[in-house]
């Protein structure tokens, strides 16, 4: 039986008093009348995109301060768009940021440190660019049906972006819709090169890459499939596997920085772990439990892994190859948390020693409310 629930646990549950983590939670901020659908740690900045189309930078400064509600007065906003901003993705430096949102369309904005406390932001683009619209128009071949009774080019997302993610090289920009496409486009001229129509057979969640050239795109079918760029004239994208160990919709996916390791969350609360075998095969380790309802959202740090769940928890979990467990489960949600971030603490004076390792982590819940802390282990030996 393909299932989920025919993989064994790596990591059974521990009981409360067995965690070995500490969390600190430094602010919880309220949202004013939507929750945040999105969140994106880009240097100095936390990124939001919330559910009533806003996208909002935050100085980590601001929220760096113990106890105290920070205030928004000085965080940079703007509104794009309708309905939620879904996902955002960075440029390296930075300087570039890429949203995609409910009605369907890939926003670029570019940051402007004008100076070392003021920035600015700038709307760039809107994917597909007019230009690239007209461009289309004129090649009848280009035409597709895209749902009964309605025919659209076919750069054109038709449904709610779900998720982006940008190549090793930032040169190409991935999209996954609702609409059961994958999209790759041009960083250079924001240009559609590739749409992959039905990718699979329900809406796409999630997409993630690894610097060898792999894409991971996962779906409510329960399948996660690999993509790989073929190095031809054309350098179009192959189907190379699909992976089928879930039983249920595949909602989230998060690659540890060396691409070596997988993680992929259901509706049923399960983490799957995958190991990368190269050429795109994939070997199911196992599940990480503990979870109660469908996994919204992963993050991985090092060997830390972070999930975020319907049943208003976050959790935390370390492991290396077969060997996992749950250090903390964070409760102070008063709903599903959505989405998360989290990143090393390069600044915590615990990190300068070898007894404790320090991320910061951020996650929001469809309460309106992002809650942002510390979260400490001991080092592995």
């Amino acid at each position: 039986m393909n299932a989920s629930s025919s993989v064994h646990s790596l990591s059974p549950p521990p009981p409360p008093h067995l965690l070995h983590g500490h969390h600190q939670c430094i602010a919880t901020l309220k949202g004013r009348n939507a929750y945040t659908s999105s969140l994106l740690l880009a240097g100095e900045f936390l990124v939001t995109g919330s559910s009533d189309k806003e996208i909002r930078l935050r100085s980590l400064s601001s929220l760096a301060l113990d106890d105290e509600t920070p205030s928004d007065d000085h965080d940079l906003v703007v509104a794009a768009g309708n309905g939620a901003v879904k996902a955002l993705v960075s440029s390296s430096d930075n300087k570039l940021i890429i949203s995609a949102h409910q009605d369907h369309k890939i926003r670029v904005w570019k940051i402007d440190h004008v100076s070392k406390f003021h920035q600015q932001i700038t709307h760039l683009a809107t994917l597909p660019t007019l230009g690239d619209r007209a461009l289309r128009l004129l090649a009848p071949k280009s035409r597709i049906q895209v749902r009964r009774h309605k025919r659209c080019t076919w750069i054109h997302h038709v449904d709610s972006v779900s998720a982006l993610a940008l190549s090793t090289d930032e040169t190409l920009l991935y999209s996954v819709s609702w609409d059961r496409t994958l999209k790759v486009w041009r960083t250079t001229d924001f240009r559609c090169l590739e749409s992959i129509a039905n990718a699979h057979d329900d809406a796409i969640n999630t997409i993630a890459l690894s610097d060898d050239g792999h894409v991971y795109t996962a779906s409510s079918d329960t399948r996660i499939r690999v993509w790989s760029r073929q190095e031809s004239y054309s350098k179009t994208h192959s189907l190379v596997n699909t992976l089928e160990k879930h039983e249920s919709g595949v909602n989230a996916l998060a690659l540890t920085g060396d691409g070596m390791v997988l993680y992929s969350g259901g509706s049923d609360g399960s983490i799957l772990v995958w190991r990368n075998e190269g050429g795109g095969r994939m070997a199911a380790l196992g599940a990480l439990r503990g979870h109660s309802k469908s996994i919204l959202c992963l993050d991985v740090v090092v060997e830390l892994v972070f999930s975020g769940s319907a049943d208003k928890t976050v959790r935390i979990w370390r492991g290396v190859g077969r060997s996992y467990s749950c250090l903390a489960v964070l409760e102070g949600h008063k709903g599903p948390v959505k989405c998360i971030a989290a990143a090393y603490d390069h600044n915590s004076s615990a990190n300068t020693s070898n007894a404790l390792t320090t991320c910061l982590l951020y996650s929001g819940s469809l309460t309106v409310t992002l809650r942002s802390g510390r979260f400490f282990c001991h080092s592995k030996r």
